[in-house]
């Protein structure tokens, strides 16, 4: 489990930069706060919470009890369009302490069972078994575009940091997936992807001479790719028309399309 552990670092400490934020919220005498909406429709700042501490509870299964699991994602296919609001409908209906003593319990528990987990373990999940160090980096994306909509709702500013190269390589990794979930096929070459870190350093994805490029701000990216800001808004560039259409239809988390978000300005920038 040693190659997993940096990552699983990295999850806990996104996980308590949204805590310390959500936190600072009154857990009672002020329920409207927790009821803030958020960009994601119908979803208040409660309903994000219970979300991420529905789907670590989730995570917590697969690691712990296959078959258990099993019988989940069966459920999840009966219903399909509802099964994810229901659990954060269930969570948010949840005094605010209590939901929040509940993530953090299930947060610190998945944790646990993935640092204990053999080297090589490999874990059921909605998509593809998983493995630590994945489904890790899958938490940590989830954490980070969820406490994004919990941030928009409460008006904070969120510094970006180094941890949003997980979120990056998830969704340069998932360019086919958003095609195929689309009904299309995929561009048969790879794409090169430059990223401008927090720091100021490049991180890339993709060969060097590949004809198809997309260059920003890594911070850009994963908004786009978690569905958090439309293209319109960001500092993305693409060279080809191939991967200028990838950023149309980018994501990097499984299920159907999302709806994304509305533009705020009328052309993407040149």
């Amino acid at each position: 489990m040693s190659d997993a552990a940096p990552v699983l670092d990295d999850l806990r400490e996104e996980s308590e930069e949204l805590d310390r934020l959500v936190a600072g919220i009154p857990s009672d005498g002020r329920p409207d706060v927790w009821a803030a909406p958020t960009p994601a429709p119908g979803w208040t700042v409660a309903h994000q919470i219970a979300h991420l501490a529905w789907t670590d509870s989730a995570a917590l299964l697969a690691a712990t009890d296959p078959d258990a699991f099993a019988g989940h994602v069966a459920r999840a296919a009966e219903a399909p369009e509802s099964f994810v609001d229901e659990g954060a409908e269930a969570g948010a209906a949840r005094e605010p302490g209590e939901l929040l003593a509940r993530w953090r319990e299930g947060r610190e528990r998945l944790q646990d069972a993935l640092r204990a987990a053999p080297a090589g373990a490999r874990f059921p999940w909605y998509g593809p078994p998983m493995s630590v160090t994945s489904l890790a980096t899958a938490r940590l994306m989830e954490t980070w575009a969820h406490g994004q909509d919990v941030a928009d709702a409460l008006g904070v500013v969120r510094k970006p940091t180094a941890r949003l190269r997980h979120v990056a390589w998830i969704g340069v990794r998932a360019r086919d997936y958003a095609y195929a979930v689309r009904g299309l096929r995929p561009p048969a070459a790879p794409f090169r992807v430059e990223l401008t870190a927090p720091d100021g350093a490049l991180w890339a994805y993709g060969p060097e001479d590949a004809p198809q490029k997309v260059t920003g701000p890594v911070l850009d990216f994963c908004l786009l790719a978690t569905q958090r800001a439309h293209r319109a808004d960001l500092a993305l560039r693409a060279e080809g028309a191939d991967a200028d259409q990838w950023l149309d239809i980018a994501q990097a988390f499984a299920g159907p399309p999302g709806r994304g978000r509305p533009a705020t300005r009328a052309e993407a920038p040149a």
